[in-house]
């Protein structure tokens, strides 16, 4: 017998606490890092404002519940994968080209808006449906069928994924792949083909970084790639042989978060000039301000989201619910490591923002959107009177 939640239970209080601590820490240490950028608009109040905005977004999507998402999900991947054809042949006037990407579009009284930002949320509701609708209409599972299942993700994902690949932003593209590979790792397609399939792109992706670092002039040659395009990839790795260029960024991003040893310098006690980094190196002012302890507190906070959302998908008595749980789950994992990983050359620079802490409007909004799911399946969430767990 199903039984509805009391209205208490219905709330998400642990995610609500989350996104707060968040938004204490975002607007901490944008107030900080504004004080010595290039910039003279106050990024806090603006962070405030979409913050706010995120807020409505969230009331909005919880009103919706699974199977509203479910009869929606193919609209909204078709209106993001128009948002980005759009961008792609829309005027500069527009669509301006920044730091080399065609990313944005501009909305009077708005700012700029970066439609990628949601499409992730789109691809994350039309993967899950394709697995949930190629489940029951393949109950016995083969390799041919388990091929086929692939094959559909891989076409889902790979249009969204091109047209933002020629944007070019890499980063985001980054971030599809990690999506789309977290889900086909939980839709059940047998490891006998997710073995050959991924080994396969290791081994091409391994083949081609070795010879960006040993043999350039081969892929200059055959491939007729440029040696800048390669550039960062020369400055994670040396970073002090583009100190002036391309591993300026990471230079003082490893000095910040180092000269903040243990428990830092304090409140706006920074010493480290670095370019924008109210945005994506909003890591490295935490680690100078806050040392490793602050640092390590930033990190307990997304492990805590993360084991939350873990938390979210095994309860959910939906498998539709399970899945967007999980593409929502690897999301934010890749967007935390990355961004982190970049800030201490763990990884190469890429330009992910931090989810929640970093500044940007477009970011904020999409996570934001992804929190609403998380807040919808919660609520809408129903126990049976003779579950297990009550027997």
């Amino acid at each position: 017998m199903e039984r509805s939640p009391k209205n208490h239970d219905k709330f998400d209080w642990t995610l609500t606490l989350i996104l707060l601590l968040c938004f204490i820490i975002s607007c901490t240490a944008i107030y900080s890092a504004q004080t010595t950028g290039q910039y003279a608009d106050n990024f806090v109040l603006r962070q405030v404002f979409w913050y706010a905005v995120g807020a409505i977004i969230i009331s909005i999507v919880v009103l919706f519940d699974s199977e509203q998402f479910w009869k929606l999900s193919w609209y909204l991947y078709g209106f993001g994968v128009f948002l980005l054809v759009l961008l792609v042949i829309a005027p500069e006037s527009i669509a301006p080209i920044r730091n080399g990407a065609k990313s944005w579009f501009i909305i009077p009284g708005l700012g700029s808006i970066q439609p990628s930002e949601f499409v992730k949320i789109f691809l994350i509701l039309a993967l899950s449906r394709a697995i949930i609708s190629h489940t029951k209409k393949y109950q016995t599972k083969t390799i041919g069928s388990d091929f086929l299942l692939f094959f559909k993700l891989g076409i889902i994902t790979s249009i969204p994924l091109g047209l933002i690949m020629l944007q070019p932003d890499l980063g985001t593209g980054l971030v599809i792949v990690a999506i789309f590979t977290g889900l086909i790792l939980v839709s059940g397609i047998t490891w006998k083909l997710i073995i050959p399939i991924y080994g396969t792109g290791i081994v091409i992706f391994s083949t081609v970084f070795y010879l960006v670092i040993s043999n350039p002039d081969f892929l200059e040659k055959y491939l007729k790639v440029q040696p800048y395009q390669f550039r960062r990839i020369y400055a994670w790795l040396d970073p002090h042989s583009f100190q002036t260029g391309d591993g300026y960024h990471l230079i003082n991003s490893m000095r910040a978060i180092g000269s903040g040893m243990l428990t830092g310098k304090g409140f706006n006690g920074r010493e480290v000039y670095i370019p924008e980094n109210h945005t994506d190196f909003i890591f490295s002012v935490i680690g100078e301000e806050y040392g490793f302890v602050g640092g390590s507190l930033v990190i307990g906070i997304f492990f805590l989201l993360i084991y939350h959302l873990i938390k979210t998908a095994l309860e959910t008595t939906d498998a539709y619910n399970t899945y967007i749980c999980a593409g929502v789950i690897c999301m934010i994992t890749f967007h935390v490591f990355q961004n982190i990983g970049m800030t201490i050359q763990v990884l190469p620079i890429t330009g992910i923002p931090l989810p929640f802490i970093s500044y940007g409007g477009s970011s904020l909004m999409g996570n934001m959107l992804a929190m609403g799911l998380i807040y919808s399946i919660r609520f809408h969430h129903k126990t049976y009177m003779f579950s297990n767990s009550e027997l």
